[in-house]
């Protein structure tokens, strides 16, 4: 098994893993949208982006699709990283604002307005609905049509799809179809009400959010107090 290293933490992680797989073993988390499991990786979203490598010269890659390897150095969650995944979520959220999903995001991860032009459409081609009716349904009634600002989800030739068995599925697995309290007219873009999330001050010192127990100053937070004592 390969001996990677991800946030410090040295693990033999199967050669049939990916990072997402080997940071959620060590109770990392990593943020992820596309990422279900029993589908194969789509990679689409973007949100579970790490990175690896040297330091200096890091290499950005998606967590749910890149396989562990020997020697591997992986960082989920430097100062880099957090506000690469604030801006992803930020485009999610103006293509579709009204997504529950997209909105309790948004309060894990600390965002709090959203810079670009909101569309107010009802999708957001994460491909779930995609993948659950070809690979669980064993149907393939539904795919991606067109490209490029005219991509959208629909069946063949747009007409009803006779092998369609109407399972909802699709439904079921979409990010976008559970819509937020406010229904789908709510007042602002970002919503904020679940606002719930801890942030830590150890990535203003670290570099790096260090969120497991370990001895007193490890967290970051000691530290912010000790620096504004001096």
């Amino acid at each position: 098994m390969p001996d990677i290293k991800i946030d410090g933490i040295l693990i033999d992680a199967p050669r049939d893993w990916t990072i997402l797989d080997a940071a959620r073993f060590l109770g990392l988390e990593i943020p992820t949208l596309c990422h279900h499991d029993g589908l194969s990786e789509w990679g689409g979203c973007r949100l579970c982006i790490v990175e690896i490598g040297d330091k200096l010269n890091p290499i950005i890659v998606t967590s749910c699709t890149y396989p562990v390897q020997e020697g591997l150095v992986v960082r989920t969650a430097t100062k880099k990283i957090i506000e690469t995944r604030k801006v992803i979520l930020e485009l999610l959220i103006a293509q579709c604002p009204t997504s529950k999903t997209l909105q309790d995001l948004a309060a894990k991860m600390g965002l709090t307005r959203v810079r670009f032009k909101p569309k107010w459409e009802d999708c957001i081609y994460c491909g779930l609905c995609v993948r659950m009716c070809e690979e669980q349904m064993m149907a393939s009634a539904i795919g991606f049509v067109d490209r490029g600002n005219k991509l959208r989800i629909n069946t063949p030739f747009n007409k009803t799809s006779e092998i369609c068995r109407r399972c909802g599925g699709c439904i079921y697995i979409c990010p976008v179809c559970m819509a937020r309290c406010e229904g789908v007219k709510p007042e602002d873009v970002i919503c904020g009400r679940c606002q719930n999330s801890l942030q830590p001050t150890c990535i203003e010192f670290y570099d790096n959010y260090t969120c497991w127990e370990g001895l007193k100053g490890d967290c970051g937070t000691c530290v912010k107090e000790k620096t504004e004592i001096k």
